[in-house]
């Protein structure tokens, strides 16, 4: 098996006052050597509009019953400007060393994947639903050509109602098939199997026209490290047929498992560009655990975080606060991991910082997608 490639992240993040109109940086030592700076957001002012909900199970909000997050959050929703926080999150990246993470066994999973493609009828391409950009390929496009595709956006019980519609709406307009699915309780795991059998049920119309039996449908599911499509295979099979785990690299080869008589699926490992060009998108995949966690620095990634968190309407410093019983006030970003560390952890930033992410990734602060479709 191929060594990582690895690039962990070494930055300086600045202090800002509160409402500052744009962020500055500086560069520091490495991470694991250097002091805890402080990174604070400015209030979101813009408005963005209320999408309706396109089919599905609205997904609930687990774990945070004593906040009510969730009507908080759609209450607060026209408060909220995406694009600003978008522009914010470039700058406090900008300072950062480079995120990469490329295993060994991606780069002959690519080249294998690229070759069973010519074999497929319709490829399932799943991602994050709290990051579908930030989890989509730049290159499948390309691979997959005018071939047929299923969209799946896993972990749909991870965001907000608002942030399902607004994605539904967004994949609505473009005609792309999409299919909203939580893996760890099996939704839309039929859904998923239905439509690709649907989808490429001209196949076997074309073989019985020249006399041909028919086969079964061939589907293959790709997508990035950790989105969910081993257990969302398992989930469809009803039997543990492909190695899942809630961390990025498990599945390291092909394998293809038949469901039925009627549908083959391709079960194929995450496969990640080479060279990460996007470090927004880049710190996200390591908020959502979809990135191996030796890449990045918890202390880093963990402060951005805490810095998104306080934008949002139904977090902010008071929110932050009150689930770590620290006293309420201005600091954020490093300032925070800092305080919760010799508030906790016996001064330990990479353990405060660990838990800060943890707790994101298991609702703590109710559940939210980092990101929302382009305008």
């Amino acid at each position: 098996m191929g060594a990582h490639l690895l690039v962990q992240i070494s930055s300086g993040l600045c202090c800002l006052k509160k409402n500052s109109a744009a962020p500055s940086l500086i560069s520091g030592p490495h991470p694991r050597t250097r002091p805890l700076s402080t990174v604070c957001a400015a209030s979101p002012t813009h408005p963005t509009s209320t999408i309706q909900i396109v089919g599905g199970n609205t997904p609930g909000w687990y774990g945070n019953s004593n906040l009510h997050f969730s009507d908080t959050f759609n209450n607060h929703e026209d408060e909220f400007d995406w694009v600003d926080l978008d522009n914010e999150l470039y700058h406090w990246t900008k300072a950062l060393r480079p995120v990469q993470w490329y295993p060994g066994h991606i780069a002959k999973t690519e080249k294998e994947l690229k070759e069973q493609l010519k074999l497929m009828d319709v490829v399932i391409e799943v991602r994050d639903a709290r990051i579908p950009m930030s989890t989509s390929h730049p290159q499948m496009d390309s691979w997959l050509g005018n071939r047929k595709r299923i969209l799946v956006l896993n972990r749909e019980d991870m965001i907000s109602a608002a942030d399902r519609n607004a994605w539904a709406s967004y994949y609505a307009n473009q005609g792309t098939k999409v299919v909203f699915a939580n893996g760890k309780l099996g939704m839309g795991a039929l859904k998923m199997g239905r439509l690709a059998k649907t989808l490429a049920a001209g196949v076997n119309i074309k073989r019985r026209a020249k006399g041909l039996l028919p086969r079964p449908v061939r589907a293959g599911i790709v997508g990035y490290p950790n989105v969910g499509k081993s257990s969302l295979i398992n989930r469809l099979l009803k039997r543990r047929m492909c190695l899942a785990a809630p961390r990025p690299g498990v599945t390291r080869v092909l394998k293809w498992v038949r469901f039925g008589t009627d549908l083959e699926l391709l079960d194929s490992p995450g496969i990640i560009p080479m060279r990460i060009s996007d470090q927004s998108a880049a710190i996200k995949l390591a908020m959502c655990d979809d990135i191996g966690d030796r890449s990045y620095d918890f202390a880093d990634v963990a402060a951005i975080l805490v810095q998104m968190l306080t934008k949002f309407p139904s977090v902010g410093n008071a929110v932050l606060c009150q689930r770590y019983k620290l006293d309420a006030d201005s600091t954020c970003g490093k300032t925070f991991v800092q305080k919760l560390a010799n508030h906790l952890f016996n001064g330990d930033g990479n353990q405060a910082a660990f838990r800060i992410l943890a707790d994101f990734r298991k609702g703590k602060f109710g559940w939210h997608a980092l990101e929302r479709p382009p305008k």
